[in-house]
């Protein structure tokens, strides 16, 4: 039976919305102290990214694609789900609860898989991220938008640049450092091998006691 983590939402169904709602745009937008300039800036330029500033509506963890595709598939078999996701530039882009940025490579250094775990961009107060356009290009032929949780070799591609989890609400549910330390962890233990990760459970309030 799968252990889930303690006071969190239990989601079921993984969800594939490739499109941003008007209420996910609010809350993009109200990461900016611009938020009127941005639903400007989404009219006018429906199919280009654009830049938000992380900190106050959330931080970002920045990972590498594949890497980052593990993180979500765990977090949606095993864990609570996730926030927003995105592919971007050959990376996944996991939306995370403000703070989450400073504190997950501190908790990282006292995970005995850190070593297993890829370099991450933490993007926290201070820092921007490029988001992609609220709603996914058409395919060349024009018929169709591209599949909105793609494989792992497409969102590894330079070129892409999608919603793979789109913001729905105007306030989502966002993972915090020690969710996404229980994703890293789970993720570096399944690209080590399926004899690897069934060794003992991690257990997170031992990380985080004191």
């Amino acid at each position: 039976m799968t252990e889930w983590l303690p006071e969190t939402p239990r989601t079921l169904a993984f969800p594939t919305s490739a499109y941003v709602t008007l209420a996910g745009a609010d809350w993009l937008a109200s990461a900016s102290p611009r938020p009127d300039e941005m639903h400007t800036l989404w009219a006018t330029r429906p199919a280009a990214p654009s830049a938000l500033p992380c900190g106050t509506a959330f931080d970002v963890i920045n990972a590498p694609a594949l890497f980052g595709r593990r993180m979500v598939d765990r977090l949606w078999s095993d864990g609570p789900g996730s926030g927003p996701v995105a592919a971007h530039r050959g990376r996944i882009l996991l939306f995370a609860a403000p703070g989450t940025a400073q504190r997950l490579p501190a908790l990282l250094v006292w995970e005995e898989w850190a070593a297993a775990v890829p370099p991450l961009l933490c993007h926290g107060s201070g820092d921007a991220v490029t988001v992609p356009p609220l709603h996914p290009r058409r395919t060349a032929a024009g018929d169709a938008p591209a599949a909105p949780f793609p494989a792992a070799e497409d969102v590894a591609g330079p070129s892409v640049s999608r919603w793979l989890v789109a913001p729905d609400v105007r306030s989502p549910w966002l993972p915090g450092p020690d969710v996404l330390l229980w994703a890293c962890v789970r993720a570096a233990r399944s690209l080590a091998g399926p004899g690897r990760e069934t060794t003992a459970q991690h257990r997170i309030p031992a990380l985080t006691a004191g």
